[in-house]
């Protein structure tokens, strides 16, 4: 038998190319070799499933606090004298002590994007517009997101995924967690807020900061904060008050905060121990050194998550560095600088929801998916033969190509494996079956109406094709539009679907048809119908010449 030049056949061509890219990429995935292969999901594996919310309010509370610095920072540039600047919780309000230089405090909060203003009497109220609120929350989602995500991967775990959940939430999925102390140090290192201020010490009314109330520092236009427990001035203090904490009174406006970061790193200390080091980008080097060179003798404390780390005092103008003291040990340092590098949460995080997911359920998953997915190819396979003789054969050929192709295309993706994803698989063989079961259908129709079997071929195609499009089209925008709009495992089940569509449309639409042009000229010298497409037709040339055989004996 003597079949076409591939050349000369595209869609065999084609046909072929699909199946030297599936293998080749489906093979690492089966076997330890090079190359891409497709990761497990959480469900598959196991490992640590967390669901975060997001307190958007506070994110709204540090825009206001940062615009307050960035208004007395931009006044004090101008030589504009304000008095009682406070970040509220809705607003920031100061009173402008010289009428002469309204017009230049015009200007600068003219110049604020997404704020607006009220003035009475020299007093200001300045707050920010509904859209840009609604702008805050949702950018507050997002870095959240994006930072959640760039400190698992500086952490160096593989595959995790962090993704929005409704309205203000976050699911993270972190596979492979096993050890419960490393669970417990990646959760502390997902939901540390790791917010940086540098804030003033108010030297003048510090004195009495011990009786001193929080309503009375607020009318100082001050915060009364802590040390962290961690530090040598709080180990210090409790050997003589071990109930206390030691204090100190802040100026509530910040100089600078963690945003201005560009680096963090682990350094050690005058006594060796380990410290975090940072560095500030050119808009927070200009203000840190402007401060610290007009605040010689002063003491300006290092904030973070509003607990002091240290109160160093200026002896010299600082331009573009500090350093984080304090009781750390080394894998503290570490997530410290990870949090700092990565970018402070803008909002803090409270975990809703937490599941460990053992590898065992993963283990059991796999193995009844695989004795489905198995089973079900195996009876698809077995019925198709027997009903279709040999058009069953090259359709079950098809629908290896195409489980190949779904795992090759997901291992160059580097697409997660998830249980919902292998029922996709599943889902994908009966689909692509179907397609063939059409096609084999309409060849018969044509084989039962008298044509050739070129022609039964080639009307069976064209007639099969337009439904298999329609139906491979809206099946295709129902995958896309759950990989849009769903999250977790209606991803995993909507990519292998939306891959499996696609395939199917190569193998059982393209590559068979190939195949059956490589093979016409000898089907069209085939009497054995019954062989190949598993039914027994007469053909019009059959018809024709059983008529002529009944004229020449009646003659």
């Amino acid at each position: 038998m003597k079949l076409n030049n591939p050349l000369n056949n595209p869609r065999l061509l084609t046909f072929i190319i699909a199946i030297i890219f599936g293998i080749a990429f489906c093979v690492p995935s089966f076997f330890d070799t090079k190359g891409p292969k497709i990761t497990l999901g959480l469900d598959l594996q196991g490992g640590l499933n967390l669901l975060l919310g997001v307190d958007t309010d506070e994110a709204i509370k540090s825009r206001y606090a940062s615009m307050a610095s960035s208004i007395e920072y931009e006044a004090s540039q101008k030589d504009i004298l304000l008095n009682s600047l406070q970040a509220l919780e809705s607003s920031v309000e100061f009173d402008l002590i010289d009428s002469d230089d309204t017009s230049g405090l015009n200007d600068i909060l003219g110049g604020m994007r997404g704020v607006k203003y009220d003035s009475s009497d020299l007093h200001y109220t300045v707050v920010m517009t509904p859209e840009e609120l609604q702008e805050v929350r949702n950018q507050a989602l997002e870095q959240a997101i994006a930072t959640i995500r760039n400190r698992l991967n500086e952490f160096g775990l593989a595959e995790p995924s962090v993704t929005r959940q409704g309205r203000d939430n976050i699911l993270v999925e972190i596979p492979g967690q096993e050890n419960l102390s490393q669970e417990e140090r990646v959760r502390n290192l997902i939901s540390k807020a790791s917010f940086l201020q540098l804030m003033a010490v108010d030297e003048g009314s510090n004195s009495r900061v011990e009786s001193m109330s929080d309503v009375e520092a607020q009318s100082l236009g001050d915060v009364i904060l802590e040390y962290a427990e961690t530090t040598k001035e709080a180990e210090s203090y409790k050997k003589y008050n071990p109930n206390g904490t030691p204090k100190l009174l802040l100026k509530a406006v910040p100089i600078l905060d963690g945003s201005m970061i560009t680096n963090a790193r682990v350094a050690y200390d005058e006594n060796n121990r380990p410290a975090v080091a940072f560095e500030l980008n050119s808009a927070g080097a200009k203000r840190f050194a402007d401060f610290s060179g007009a605040s010689i003798g002063k003491r300006m404390a290092i904030v973070l998550d509003n607990k002091i780390y240290s109160a160093p005092t200026i002896q010299a103008r600082i331009s573009s560095s500090g350093q984080i003291t304090g009781s750390f040990t080394p894998e503290e340092a570490t997530d410290l600088a990870i949090t700092l590098r990565s970018g402070a949460l803008p909002a803090p995080l409270a975990v809703l929801e937490k599941r460990s997911v053992g590898p065992s359920l993963g283990a059991d998953s796999i193995r009844y998916s695989m004795m489905a997915l198995i089973g079900g190819f195996v009876l698809v396979v077995g019925f198709m033969i027997v009903y279709y003789s040999m058009a069953g054969v090259i359709a079950s050929s098809a629908l290896i190509i195409n489980l190949a192709l779904i795992i090759a295309v997901m291992a160059i993706f580097e697409a997660t494996l998830t249980l919902p994803g292998m029922a996709g698989i599943v889902l994908t063989v009966g689909v692509a079956v179907d397609a063939n079961i059409i096609i084999n259908e309409r060849i018969r129709e044509g084989l039962r109406a008298g044509e050739g079997i070129a022609k039964s071929i080639q009307i069976g195609y064209v007639n099969a094709s337009r439904a298999i499009f329609d139906s491979n089209i809206t099946s295709l925008i129902a995958s896309v539009l759950l990989y849009a709009y769903g999250t977790g495992a209606i991803k995993g089940f909507a990519i292998t679907t939306g891959i499996g569509i696609l395939a199917s449309i190569i193998t059982a639409i393209i590559g068979t048809q190939g195949v059956y042009q490589a093979l016409l000229p000898y089907l069209a010298k085939s009497e054995k119908m019954g062989f190949w497409f598993g039914v027994s037709y007469p053909t019009k040339s059959h018809s024709s010449k059983s008529s002529t055989t009944q004229s020449s004996a009646k003659s």
